[in-house]
């Protein structure tokens, strides 16, 4: 497989997908313009399951996206650095097997234990020495998680971001509840300043 899941680390920190919604994406999915921002729209998800309860028989379900009805799909805005990234990947490897972005060695699903193998070595190279052994970004699904602290450290607000990652407004206040309260002071600061801008000051 060599550096054919490499971008899919930088997939998640910026569009927010599942590990299994970047395996199961295809180049039908993707709009990636030359300049701008471009679009994912998921369709699928490839979750290992194993073969003896897939009906397939493969290691990986084909499964509708999580929360949604099977025929539903979910358009995730891409900012251009990530666009960059995939039509860079693409033009390199080009696609796997059923026109998937991702593709191991023999084109087909790539399975988690590589992409945790390509994490884990990375982590060596984007840490500082200090932190490798911590718990910090332990995981390919933090990089989801980290995803979605940096939104609501932009502002974005929180419906937007679950419909872009796929989840609902109360799970998003639920799980990044501490990192919504811990911008108290930066939200006291938008307020003062709408309030100056009206008029409507002490």
């Amino acid at each position: 497989m060599g550096g054919a899941w490499r971008p899919s680390t930088r997939s998640c920190t910026t569009a927010g997908l599942r590990p299994a919604e970047a395996v199961g994406l295809r180049l039908s999915d993707c709009h990636l313009p030359d300049a701008g921002w471009g679009t994912l729209t998921l369709r699928e998800t490839r979750p290992v399951s194993g073969k003896q309860w897939t009906d397939s028989g493969e290691r990986h379900d084909r499964r509708g996206l999580k929360a949604r009805e099977a025929d539903t799909d979910r358009p995730v805005p891409i900012p251009p650095v990530l666009v960059a990234i995939l039509r860079a990947h693409l033009k390199e490897f080009g696609t796997a097997k059923e026109g998937r972005v991702f593709g191991n060695e023999r084109g087909g699903v790539v399975g988690s234990s590589t992409y945790w193998r390509v994490w884990e070595e990375a982590r060596v190279f984007a840490l500082p020495p200090e932190r490798v052994d911590s718990p910090l970004a332990g995981r390919p699904y933090d990089l989801r998680h980290a995803c979605i602290t940096r939104w609501l450290n932009a502002g974005v607000p929180i419906a937007e971001i679950a419909r872009r990652v796929g989840n609902s407004p109360e799970v998003i206040h639920r799980r990044y509840h501490g990192c919504i309260d811990g911008h108290e002071e930066a939200a006291n600061e938008k307020i003062t300043k709408a309030l100056e801008e009206e008029g409507d000051v002490a």
